[in-house]
């Protein structure tokens, strides 16, 4: 019970700084990258950007990066949202109009973060220079989930957490699959 309440008192006091202490320019500037980020729509423009200009490496990466994606989305707002009630971050915690504008699903985990995460840490590997242009959108979704007051700050790293999970087991499936059918 310690833990869950130095849990939610960490979670209060990163919020409130955040949601805070970011200039309006700037927090436009987060909203319209998560804008862009909503229903993945970044994600698979990035990833047929690759495919279409990288060659047999940016198709490589593309796919890692969709499938790593899907299998993030699937976990954390098929499985854990649905496991997880928790409500979003208290309105007063927020100190500008943006919270208005928050689904009413679970807060955890952050299904944008796990995804944005998912797809990075699946692209890099294979082309790293995809992978860390990539990483600066998903840095700033993973921001705006909170100044925005739709997810906690330990939503966020659970759903970091599934990202980096769902890309390791998209890069990993194949392999393992095929071990688990020749023994």
């Amino acid at each position: 019970m310690r833990l869950q309440t130095d849990l939610l008192d960490v979670d209060r006091a990163l919020t409130r700084q955040v949601a805070s202490r970011i200039p309006s320019g700037v927090a436009k500037a987060l909203s319209a990258v998560e804008e862009s980020a909503e229903s993945s729509k970044l994600w698979c423009g990035a990833a047929a950007a690759m495919a279409w200009r990288g060659g047999v490496r940016g198709r490589k990466a593309a796919a890692a990066g969709l499938v790593a994606m899907v299998v993030a989305q699937l976990a954390s707002n098929g499985l854990c949202k649905q496991l997880a009630d928790r409500p979003r971050p208290p309105a007063e915690w927020i100190p500008h109009d943006e919270v208005a504008d928050r689904p009413d699903s679970s807060s955890f985990p952050s299904g944008h973060t796990a995804a944005a995460v998912a797809f990075t840490a699946a692209v890099a590997p294979t082309w790293p220079a995809a992978g860390a242009l990539c990483a600066v959108p998903t840095a700033l979704v993973a921001v705006e989930r909170v100044q925005s007051g739709a997810h906690y700050p330990s939503d966020v790293a659970a759903g970091a957490a599934i990202g980096l999970a769902g890309a390791w087991l998209a890069r990993r499936a194949p392999a393992l699959l095929l071990r688990v059918l020749l023994h």
